[in-house]
């Protein structure tokens, strides 16, 4: 039995040890992990929660992300309680494993901090490795800070094991901004995290021997479109209401509201941003200011869950805005950046057709200022007024030397 940990009821902690906390008191049974930074905190917290005597389970260290996920999905599919953690390169060598888990169905927790991806080499946050995983079939859900990495962890859980769900969900945050830097977190007790997580009931075990199952099976042209069909119909219809019914659970227990899309200062807006990630605590404090020293009626949105994608909210969030900016944190390319897309498909469906621009900016960790916010928010500003576009449709921020725009 797993020694209980006496927390206080505000702690001081960066987003990796948030993260590892909510791990420890979901009393995973099986973590497989090979370390990355900047998520190795969360594997390295983990392994001496074990080695303390507060977690009853397994930590397995392996040769390989390829083979952190690839243990993950054995010990899923084998009926326990599963999660890891990883970054950039790591997820990137993740990746073929990722389908696999989503394809058989396995309630998989993957703690993603969110880093670079390479060449050229870089440790530092935006969110290449995260738009990496858009189409593997995760829920992914994002935090903004330390305290939302906590609560989300917990909450990713819940979702996942839900047997209408049954699917994996990655919870990320930014690297080394969120996940490096130390902040009032109000964690529940061990008792109280883990009856809201519940016991973990498998579906499917493939130690049941009394219910033999088969996993990874060959489809082919007979049945593969129909599975994966299965699963994208899943993923549209059944997972938002699950996500909303922990989201208001979560909220009676602790006070603390989740939306699928987050929005501040939204009902007068006429303009708005979208942005992932701590860049919309920093957006929403520019807004704020821009609105009493400017008289710019600007507004944030926010999807807290990225997939499956949150069309109706977004549409709902957006509706009456005039002009939109999409800040997407990850080199497009040759293409405009991942947000951008989705958002302008989904007002694509709406009555009113605001002007939508696209703004790459924070590549390898560069600072997003308060300068920044401005600027944008001031050209979409000229855009509203104007009705059209009055700057390149996509732009480069805060990038040394000459400005780059295109489109």
């Amino acid at each position: 039995m797993a020694e209980k940990m006496q927390l206080n009821e505000l702690e001081v902690w960066d987003g990796n040890m948030a993260a590892s906390q909510a791990l420890r008191q979901a009393q995973v049974d099986v973590v497989a992990a090979y370390p990355i930074t900047p998520s190795t905190p969360i594997v390295q917290n983990y392994s001496s929660f074990l080695a303390n005597g507060y977690i009853d389970g397994e930590f397995v260290m392996v040769e390989s992300e390829h083979g952190a996920m690839s243990g993950c999905v054995g010990a899923a599919a084998a009926g326990g309680r599963v999660a890891t953690a990883t970054s950039s390169q790591g997820f990137a060598l993740m990746s073929e494993v990722l389908y696999q888990a989503s394809g058989m169905r396995l309630p998989i927790v993957l703690c993603v901090v969110n880093r670079a991806l390479a060449a050229p080499l870089n440790v530092n946050g935006d969110h290449s490795d995260m738009y990496l995983g858009r189409d593997s079939g995760w829920i992914q859900l994002d935090a903004f800070n330390s305290q939302q990495a906590y609560d989300l962890t917990l909450m990713a859980f819940k979702i996942g094991e839900d047997h209408d769900v049954r699917l994996p969900v990655m919870v990320h945050q930014d690297g080394f901004i969120t996940s490096h830097t130390a902040e009032n977190v109000y964690p529940l007790s061990d008792d109280e995290a883990y009856a809201f997580v519940g016991d973990y009931k498998p579906k499917n075990a493939m130690l049941d021997l009394a219910k033999p199952v088969t996993y990874g099976v060959q489809t082919e042209e007979d049945w593969h479109f129909e599975h994966k069909a299965r699963q994208h119909h899943d993923l549209m219809t059944k997972v938002f209401g699950k996500v909303q019914a922990v989201f208001d659970e979560f909220e009676k227990k602790t006070g603390r509201k989740y939306n699928m899309v987050e929005e501040y200062m939204m009902e007068d807006a006429d303009v708005a941003i979208v942005a992932l990630g701590t860049t919309v605590e920093t957006a929403e404090m520019v807004a704020k200011t821009m609105r009493e020293e400017e008289g710019i009626k600007v507004g944030i949105v926010s999807p807290r869950l990225i997939r499956p994608w949150p069309f109706e909210q977004m549409k709902k969030a957006l509706a009456n805005v005039k002009a939109v900016a999409c800040l997407d944190r990850s080199s497009p390319n040759g293409a405009l950046g991942m947000l951008y897309n989705e958002v302008a498909a989904t007002l694509y469906q709406n009555d009113n057709k605001p002007v939508i621009n696209n703004y790459i900016y924070g590549l390898g960790g560069r600072d997003f200022t308060i300068d920044h916010a401005k600027e944008i928010i001031r050209e979409l500003d000229a855009n509203a007024k104007a009705g059209k576009l009055t700057t390149p449709l996509q732009q480069f921020v805060g990038l040394r030397g000459p400005k780059l725009s295109f489109y």
